[in-house]
């Protein structure tokens, strides 16, 4: 059997299987991705609309680096972006909270039905009643 490539880091040498396996999972990103669409929708209803555009960046980011590990999801992850998320980021640019409102609603539920078609009914996501990370404020800042 043939040596594959190897990464060497300053701990020792990884095989790309190794360096791969090591990788998070759906699951992970996923719990991510939850936090920060949480955390975009109470920054934008705290009126920091600076706040909820990074969240939905990182959103966006999560969701891109999945759809490379997990190609099995790219494209829906393509139309949740364009259809769903690209709504979001019209609403907070427009300084519009109701249109912005209405677009999260649209996204959660397409969410849900993408959990639903991927065997993952019982993952239903809702908007947190509170902001999953405690310790921000949320309020609308004077830049």
């Amino acid at each position: 059997m043939t040596e594959g490539i190897r990464v060497r880091t300053k701990h020792g040498e990884l095989s790309l299987e190794e360096v791969a396996g090591l990788l998070p999972g759906t699951g992970e990103v996923m719990a991510s991705v939850s936090l920060c669409f949480g955390m975009c929708w109470h920054a934008a209803e705290g009126g920091n609309r600076q706040l909820a555009t990074y969240y939905l960046n990182r959103t966006r980011n999560l969701l891109r680096g999945l759809a490379l590990t997990r190609p099995k999801y790219a494209e829906q992850i393509r139309e949740f972006e364009a259809g769903f998320l690209e709504p979001l980021y019209q609403g907070l640019r427009d300084e519009d909270p109701e249109a912005f409102r209405a677009a999260y609603e649209r996204a959660t539920d397409q969410a849900n039905v993408y959990h639903a078609d991927t065997g993952h009914p019982y993952i239903r996501w809702a908007r947190p009643t509170d902001p999953p990370e405690k310790g921000l404020d949320l309020a609308e800042t004077a830049v």
